[in-house]
């Protein structure tokens, strides 16, 4: 009989991740869509990128963390339709900023490093689902030093070190690296046999948006040394 509810916890387990990396991968589609579309079409990147101010740019980055804290804030109290809506709208917005990309580095070196991101990813993605271990404490000690790495992020943008935006940069990769494995083993353990479809969509969507949120942050900071600039 346990042996029989394992197995059964396992399959509820697969089935709801497989739900996460839908969600994540439709999410990643439209981002990188949305960036080559806005990088192809003047009118939008002038829109964008004024050259006089950088006002719209910093009014999409503010859209985005609006859109993310709305639905992390508010999820249990919308459809989950809703939050599906959102998720996908900051997917374009995030398309719309991540422009910026294609007018700084070779479309080649973003390609290659999209598929070095996407192999670590899955990788690290797979330690987590898989290891008995638990990486709670690994986790932990990731997000406190995501917290320093914004701090000192800002710090720099003042000081202007080339040292300690390398420093910074490793930082990044290593930290996102742990968050994969670390998320990946927290979603899996959000299935539930008692969550409803309804709650279950709107545990797959929050799950999906930590996940892309890994795997685009990872991909940002692997192409600051792996990426060519024009």
């Amino acid at each position: 009989m346990n042996s029989q509810l394992t197995l059964e916890q396992e399959q509820v387990q697969a089935a709801f991740i497989s739900k996460v990396y839908g969600w994540m991968s439709c999410a990643l589609v439209i981002t990188a869509a949305v960036a080559m579309w806005a990088v192809s079409t003047p009118s939008v990147i002038n829109l964008i990128f004024p050259g006089t101010s950088n006002i719209p740019f910093y009014v999409l980055i503010a859209a985005e963390f609006g859109a993310v804290i709305y639905l992390s804030a508010r999820i249990d109290r919308m459809s989950a339709e809703t939050a599906g809506i959102v998720f996908l709208l900051y997917a374009v917005l995030n398309g719309l900023t991540l422009s910026m990309v294609f007018l700084i580095y070779t479309s080649s070196s973003i390609a290659s490093t999209f598929l070095v991101t996407a192999l670590t990813f899955g990788v690290m993605s797979a330690y987590g689902y898989m290891t008995k271990r638990d990486l709670t404490s690994i986790g932990n000690m990731a997000f406190m030093a995501l917290i320093g790495l914004i701090i000192a992020s800002v710090v720099n943008m003042f000081m202007q070190s080339e040292m300690m935006y390398w420093i910074i940069t490793y930082a990044g990769v290593l930290i996102f690296v742990a968050l994969t494995a670390y998320d990946t083993q927290k979603i899996k353990r959000m299935a539930a046999f008692d969550d409803n479809q309804e709650v279950s969509k709107k545990k797959s969507i929050i799950g999906a948006l930590t996940l892309y949120l890994d795997f685009v942050n990872l991909f940002l900071y692997l192409l600051r040394f792996l990426g060519d600039r024009k």
